[in-house]
């Protein structure tokens, strides 16, 4: 049944309150590896990793009061599903990643966890979630990093066998070899800017690219903080590695601040973003900025393509991927981090990127 708007303004409150690349190392973990074993009712982190149930209900349309609006901006609706688990550490997605097929993932929890499987289809409509695996992120010492203090896991890149995770609380970014045991592998610290560190606490890093060969910056990890603001108020972000390493920054404008990104086969960056008013509750938006335009000392812009509001299937939206489907439609995949609140929703949400 449709939510009302009314509630939805609820749930913007809560929130407020609190590369198109193949991801080959999704296909599958390491056949050596021994199976999984159960939870406990109440366990949230786990030495290894476990299966866990995830319940999908099926979002009839992104606009609930008008079933026939499937056009949103450049965007087309396709499907949507909230989901639910009695697992006590599902929630809080701040970032996934896909298969070139749209269908295996790796996401990743805000309080320091993997979740992996796959995504189950009927036509171009999701479903639901399948072989759903939990387990912590581990450390250079091989234990949780939450023991550590890392938490706020916001944001997900992968290169190959390589994963990346940005640290929100701390400013630091974490690579994992997922060769070297799947999400049993421990992260080591990546070297990042100076200027990573004087990040605003809880407003760092929070969207990683990783540039493919064949496009420019090609080998550069791309970072952007979620609102570290430069000397004219817009939004910092890095360049790491690569041919021309250094900082730029992204216009920041309407009070939006960045949540996610993921870097299209066309060479154009699309950008995640949201923001929230006690009046308006959340709102979201997605910019498309060309790549190209990307270099050390930048301002970059780009045009919207699509917003919406607490008037939409919408909760707190952290992350954004893209694939492209053998039909050669651009799918968008996006989440929402419910902030382990029983006021909000884990969505996943799906569009055809309409040229």
């Amino acid at each position: 049944m449709p939510v009302t708007v009314s509630r939805r303004r609820v749930l913007g409150y809560a929130a407020g309150l609190s590369a198109v690349t193949a991801p080959q190392i999704l296909l599958a973990p390491s056949a050596a590896e021994e199976p999984p074993k159960p939870a406990a009712k109440d366990e949230t982190f786990v030495a290894a990793p476990v299966s866990i149930d995830v319940a999908a209900r099926p979002i009839a349309s992104f606009d609930p009061r008008d079933r026939s609006h499937v056009r949103f901006g450049s965007l087309e609706w396709r499907s949507g599903l909230v989901l639910t688990s009695a697992f006590r550490g599902f929630g809080g997605l701040s970032g996934l990643r896909l298969d070139p097929k749209g269908e295996k993932f790796i996401a990743l929890s805000d309080k320091g966890s993997w979740f992996t499987g796959r995504i189950v289809y009927a036509g171009r409509e999701m479903m639901g979630l399948a072989d759903v695996e939990a387990s912590p992120m581990l450390g250079p010492d091989g234990k949780p990093i939450t023991a550590r203090g890392w938490f706020d896991s916001e944001s997900l890149a992968i290169d190959g066998s390589l994963v990346y995770v940005g640290l929100e609380r701390v400013n630091q970014v974490l690579r994992f070899d997922f060769s070297k045991g799947f999400t049993r592998s421990r992260g080591e610290v990546v070297a990042m800017p100076p200027a990573v560190k004087k990040l605003p606490y809880n407003k760092g890093l929070e969207a990683l690219v990783v540039v493919p060969s064949g496009q420019p910056l090609a080998g550069t990890l791309i970072a952007i903080s979620e609102r570290g603001l430069d000397a004219r108020g817009n939004l910092i972000g890095f360049l790491v590695g690569g041919p021309s390493p250094g900082q730029f920054s992204v216009r920041r404008t309407d009070n939006f601040d960045i949540s996610d990104a993921v870097l299209l086969p066309s060479g154009d960056l699309l950008v995640l973003e949201r923001k929230f008013s006690w009046l308006a509750g959340i709102g979201i938006r997605i910019r498309r900025i060309p790549l190209k335009s990307v270099a050390p000392g930048a301002l970059v812009d780009g045009p919207s393509i699509f917003e919406a509001d607490l008037g939409q299937e919408i909760d707190n939206m952290e992350g954004i991927e893209a694939h492209v489907t053998p039909e050669g439609d651009t799918v968008l995949t996006m989440v929402s981090d419910d902030n382990f609140s029983l006021l909000q929703r884990t969505l996943l949400l799906q569009f055809t990127l309409v040229e």
